[in-house]
Parts: C-alpha cells; structure tokens; sequence
C-alpha cells in the first residue's frame, strides 16, 4: 500500500508552492520529499492509490487495469506547471493513445472514461488531440496556460473512441460537433487520479453549446462507487447537483469575459437510453475519423 501526505487540498488558488511528501510502507518503495508548483496538476497527477516508482528526473510511473482487462502504464514526463507537462500512456512497452487504443466499452454496460481532470483541482488537462500519441497535457490559451477559475467539483474527463464531429450539423440544434471526444462528468464521492481509466455508468446527457458548438456533457458515476447502486438513470440524479452542474458549466468562461454558455433541449438533461444513443453517434464518427472518412484537420488519428 502507498499512502501520502499532502499540505493541503487544492481550493480555488492554483499556484501556491506545496510540499508533497509520498511515503512507501514496505520494502518496495523508498520515502522522497519533492517540492512542487501548481498543485492543481501534480496532486492531480498524485492523486489515487497505486503503484507508483520514482526516477531521479522526477518521472512517474505506474501501472493500470483498466476495463476489459485491458492494461496500460503512464508515466509524466516535462515540468509540472509548464507546456512540456504530460502524461503519457504504453501498453506492453509501446507508446498507445489514451483516445485511440482504449476500449470505449468496458465490463457490464459500463464505458472506459479517461480521467482528465480530477475534482477539487483547477489546471484545465486534456487530451491532446492534435498530438502525437495524444498525450494528457495542459489546455494552452493565448500563449498562457489554462487554469480554471475556482476548483470543479466533480470528476472530469472524456469517453475513448468517441468525436464529437465539426463536419456534422445536429439536425435539431443547428450546430456542429467541438471536434473532441465525448466529455463526462462523473458524480461519485473519490476523486480519480489523472490518467487512470475507470469504468462508469452512464446516467444521461446534457447538450452543451460552447462558442456555437455542440460539447454534450455525460453525466455518470465509477461503477464501483456506492452511488451506482442507487443510480440508474437521470431521474435517480438529485435535482440539486443536476443544477449544479448545468450552472457551472453555464458560467465558467465568464471570468474571462466569455458569454455565458447555453444548452440543447430545453436545457433538460435527456435519460441515460438517449446518452448512450449519443455515444454510439459519435463513436461512429470516431471510426470515420480512423478510416479517412471524415475530414481530420490537424488531429493526430495514428493513420
């Protein structure tokens, strides 16, 4: 088991220094004292309880089962709070993309989502979908790196094999997809470390629209959190964080000047049935994108 302590948790001030201390109990680790900046990333990164080795470039590894047995490593490479962050993701020795090469599908009805930002933290990660290998770094604006204003409050991050598709006009809502994969927002009680890869139940969905694009926003829950017994379908979801995440979502460019965002459907969040009807579109779309199908642009397909 590998335990750590932490000075304190991420609120909404990114960029105060932190001590982060990991703490090995038995024979197969050893004790080290780091100092880092931007604990929204590196506790981001720290975060979960795993196997975890150390290099003296201060290079993290660890191992991962994800759904369907299918097993990967990640490692960070680069600086924390720098553009040279990432974390990257192997398979049997071999670099893999965290987008292209996990399963969408896991085990029981359950979806593969790949976790970019964890709650609680505010350094806006993603996959890189313009990358090589498309590796988990930090969103990079006007030359500056993204952080979110306050802290998100639930588990963020997207479905594998999925693309919302920018050459697709919605037939009811107008509007083309962001050309990224399906994001979800994950409700349970434990924040996941960035990088992992968990199985969830996919709740339902909610039609963002960001800067005239369609973002749809799964709602679920890890499938080994106590929720998923109670949680089957959106009616289950109580009202209040329903709200809370539509409202959050709604306002959280507005620092930055941006409009509010608006929402499909009469801003309702649509039953899991329907969510998993849009997976399934845009995992379609996903598979035109690797085939040639669809116009790439200057996404990185493996092709």
């Amino acid at each position: 088991m590998l335990t750590r302590s932490i000075g304190r948790r991420c609120a909404s001030n990114c960029n105060t220094t932190y001590s982060s201390r990991i703490i090995a109990s038995n024979r197969n680790y050893t004790s080290t004292t780091m100092k880092f900046s931007t604990p929204c990333l590196v506790l981001a990164a720290l975060s979960g309880a795993s196997a975890w080795t150390t290099s003296p470039a201060v290079s993290y590894r660890r191992s991962h089962a994800a759904a369907a047995l299918f097993a990967f490593d990640t490692k960070t490479a680069g600086e924390a709070d720098t553009e040279s962050f990432r974390i990257q993701f192997s398979k049997d020795g071999d670099a893999i993309s965290p987008w292209h090469d996990i399963p969408l599908e896991g085990e029981n009805g359950s979806y593969n989502m790949v976790v970019e930002i964890p709650k609680m933290t505010c350094a806006k990660m993603e996959v890189s979908t313009k990358e090589e290998k498309n590796p988990i770094a930090q969103d990079v604006k006007k030359g500056k790196l993204r952080d979110y204003h306050g802290p998100i409050f639930w588990n963020y991050g997207c479905l594998p094999q999925t693309w919302e598709d920018p050459n697709v006009e919605h037939p009811e809502l107008k509007v083309f997809g962001d050309d990224d994969p399906i994001d979800v927002v994950e409700i349970g009680g434990s924040a996941l470390a960035m990088g992992s890869v968990k199985e969830v139940k996919v709740l339902g969905v909610l039609a963002m629209i960001d800067d005239g694009e369609l973002d749809w926003k799964l709602l679920a829950v890890a499938m080994d959190d106590p929720l998923a017994e109670e949680y089957n379908d959106i009616d289950d979801v109580p009202d209040s964080i329903k709200s809370g995440i539509r409202e959050w979502f709604r306002w959280y460019k507005t620092p930055d000047d941006k409009p509010l965002n608006g929402f499909g459907f009469d801003e309702k969040y649509l039953d899991a049935a329907t969510a998993k009807e849009v997976i399934e579109e845009t995992n379609g779309f996903w598979k035109n994108l690797r085939s040639g199908d669809a116009e790439a642009g200057k996404i990185w397909t493996g092709n």
